[in-house]
């Protein structure tokens, strides 16, 4: 199966977001997100993209069907609830790219396709002219009862790429998990990387 690498903007990107609401309610189901995803949910989230200047979704192809992808947009055009914690450390969310969304089909695994992810995604924020980025990572307790015997966390694939966990910036966001009958607020740990 050979995997096509997109970077998507303007309508292309509009032209996406379907596929990447599908996407997104399929693979945020497992852990460590147990995303209870709605299509109606998806529209508004995922509309901002449409909106912001210099968002990116970074899509995976097998042939024409959407297998993977990540967003990003300069982090003045995310929720309050992200550029908040950021402003309060002393950073401007004005010079920060946010690495947001990376979600990929599990038959897709394991051929560097986060790798390249990560560097499409700077590439477009380098040449927007950004030399930080930020991305949020879910925050979950060892014992959740949910969590998979065999989960493996990313930290040591964020770190080789030259992020570093900011101790103490956590953000906080609610979405529906598997399970729950409404939204609760989710933790999440903010990532860091200068280019």
């Amino acid at each position: 199966m050979a995997i096509e690498i997109r970077r998507l903007t303007g309508e292309e990107l509009k032209k996406t977001l379907g596929a990447l609401a599908q996407l997104r309610i399929s693979v945020f189901r497992a852990w460590p997100y147990l995303y209870e995803g709605t299509l109606a949910y998806e529209e508004n989230y995922l509309g901002r993209y449409a909106e912001t200047e210099g968002a990116v979704i970074v899509g995976a192809y097998d042939g024409d069907r959407l297998v993977g992808a990540a967003t990003g947009e300069p982090l003045g055009g995310e929720y309050e609830a992200f550029q908040a914690p950021l402003r309060a450390k002393g950073f401007d969310p004005g010079k920060l790219f946010y690495m947001a969304e990376s979600v990929l089909d599990p038959a897709y695994r394991g051929r560097g396709v986060g790798h390249l992810f990560f560097d499409e995604r700077e590439a477009h924020a380098k040449e927007l002219g950004f030399g930080e980025a930020v991305f949020c990572a879910v925050v979950r307790p060892d014992d959740h009862p949910m969590k998979p015997a065999d989960y493996r966390p990313l930290d040591p694939f964020w770190t080789k790429r030259g992020y570093a966990k900011l101790e103490g910036v956590m953000v906080t966001f609610p979405w529906q998990d598997v399970g729950e009958s409404e939204e609760t607020d989710k933790l999440m740990q903010v990532w860091y990387r200068k280019f």
